[in-house]
């Protein structure tokens, strides 16, 4: 690996360009027309204008012309940062396909772990202890139903993507319709899916989590445990 694309913007892309001029790395920026002035373009060796004539959210969701502008400025890899088109399996699966190298997980777990829904297939399958939540994705019926059979609150999500977006809280039936119209609409935009489940609400939860980093290689770390309950 010689030259890096990072599909990503602002201080997400910035901390992988720093990473990189670390190791020794080529780098590619791409930006949406009204981030022309954005830092993350200057950071890098090159920078491409990608999805011409569209909105912002959706010039990063292009994947076809992030590939493009891959394949036409030699970088070797791509990089998604996080959000955006980070848990994809159509992009990462393109990129591979373009013969390009995907820096994140390897296309069965990205679709075990890219879609919430089935990662808690997943989990069930394992046995892992987990709240009740709606087997796939549903419509506002749906929600509704779940809603009348575990009672309320409940938490709307969006299957894919994360960092909290395409997420509501809803305690009645007036803030189910609301929050789901919400949640759907946040979730096309961020991630290009609108897909969502509902599942039982936790309050004041305490939320431990344990990242585990492996490569090509076979080697696998963890990186000890995170109380992500203070985070907002």
């Amino acid at each position: 690996m010689k030259k890096l694309l990072v599909a990503n913007r602002g201080e997400i892309a910035v901390r992988v360009f720093r990473a990189c001029n670390e190791l020794g790395l080529s780098t590619v920026a791409v930006y949406a027309r009204e981030d022309e002035y954005s830092v993350h373009r200057f950071k890098a060796d090159e920078s491409y204008l990608i999805g011409q004539g569209k909105k912002p959210i959706d010039a990063y969701l292009d994947i076809d012309d992030i590939i493009r502008v891959a394949l036409e400025s030699g970088a070797d890899a791509i990089h998604p940062g996080y959000g955006l088109l980070s848990e994809n399996l159509e992009f990462a699966t393109k990129v591979r396909a373009a013969g390009l190298v995907f820096v994140g997980p390897e296309l069965h777990h990205l679709d075990i772990f890219g879609d919430k829904i089935k990662a808690k297939a997943a989990a069930d399958e394992a046995q892992v202890p987990g709240i009740p939540g709606t087997n796939g994705a549903v419509d506002i019926d749906g929600a509704l139903e779940f809603a009348q059979t575990y009672g309320y609150p409940v938490m709307i999500k969006a299957a894919l993507g994360g960092g909290g977006r395409g997420m509501r809280v809803a305690r009645n039936d007036a803030e189910m319709h609301d929050g789901y119209a919400r949640a759907k609409s946040e979730a096309i935009g961020a991630f290009g899916s609108g897909e969502i489940y509902v599942e039982k609400y936790i309050e004041n939860p305490k939320h431990i989590e344990v990242q585990i980093l492996g490569d090509s290689h076979g080697n696998i770390v963890h990186l000890h445990e995170r109380d992500c309950s203070v985070q907002r």
